[in-house]
């Protein structure tokens, strides 16, 4: 090999690694679901474990018991979701202990449902705080839940799981 041709390519790896190259050659991405971010999930299992970091070397902080709680989504990295609970508490989780299912928490004060959903319709129970269950469908400000014992409408406002103007359906 002469040295011009050696020196060209010299040139080119090194440019290739400077990032001139960039649009030529895609950059490694830790990719994870592409679903967008944030986004409500619930727990798959009774036994959760909370990590400090996105994988199997980092240690478990915690452990969620409560099977259907839900969760917020808040980032990604490869298998690895990280996740905030209702009180704010947060770290990461494996991809297979999430589910798609919808569930919601009594937030902060007791939540009423209704037959049907409109504020003059019959209030059939009350939930209290901490009172978890799922959400069937929302339409506008209100929401299709099923807890413990009893089904019917509550405003969006009354549980945390949904967003603002999120259809569900």
């Amino acid at each position: 090999m002469s040295v011009r041709p050696f020196l060209l390519t010299l040139a080119a790896l090194l440019l290739a690694g400077s990032g001139v190259f960039a649009a030529d050659t895609p950059p490694i991405v830790h990719k994870g679901s592409g679903l967008p971010i944030p986004r409500f999930a619930a727990l798959r299992s009774d036994e959760v474990n909370v990590r400090a970091g996105p994988g199997t070397r980092y240690p478990i902080d915690w452990v969620f018991k409560r099977k259907l709680m839900p969760v917020e989504i808040v980032a990604e990295y490869e298998n690895y979701r990280k996740i905030r609970d209702w009180q704010g508490a947060s770290g990461w989780v494996h991809q297979s202990l999430l589910t798609g299912k919808r569930g919601f928490v009594v937030a902060s004060k007791e939540a009423d449902v209704y037959r049907t959903p409109a504020p003059s319709a019959e209030v059939v129970a009350k939930l209290e705080p901490e009172v978890m269950g799922e959400i069937r469908s929302c339409q506008g400000d209100w929401c299709r839940i099923s807890a413990p014992g009893v089904s019917g409408w509550v405003t969006r406002t009354e549980i945390w799981g949904v967003y603002k103007s999120e259809p569900i359906n």
